[in-house]
């Protein structure tokens, strides 16, 4: 099993930065990529980033230049620096770990942080 806890979501004004972490517990040894995710109200869940334990970063189009994903070396901390936010920023950030082992791929989520861009 793994556990994973989000922190640091919270109200910015449009321009400013936000800084998410995620914690992961349990079988971190077997993490393959970690990731976020977020959803906006009456929206679909949306891919954001994405890094793997081997390196390879990903970002969705609307955020690059502006978000930066990082980790610590042993894959139990990511961490997601959001500047020049945006109001369409607003949405609850979810993390997400991808678990490879013998027997199959698992998918794993926080319970999500609250980010909200506003003046």
């Amino acid at each position: 099993q793994l556990q994973l806890v989000e922190s640091g979501g919270g109200l910015v004004q449009p321009g400013g930065s936000l800084r998410l972490s995620c914690a992961a517990s349990g079988i971190t040894s077997s993490i393959y990529s970690m990731g976020w995710y977020r959803q906006a109200p009456g929206k679909q869940r949306e891919w954001v980033a994405i890094i793997t334990r081997d390196g390879p970063i990903n970002y969705a189009d609307s955020v690059k230049g502006r978000f930066t994903i990082s980790r610590d070396n042993a894959m139990n901390t990511i961490y997601l620096q959001m500047n020049s936010l945006k109001p369409e920023d607003t949405a609850v950030y979810y993390c997400n770990a991808v678990v490879r082992t013998y027997v199959g791929e698992y998918d794993y989520w926080g319970q999500g942080t609250q980010v909200t861009v506003s003046s």
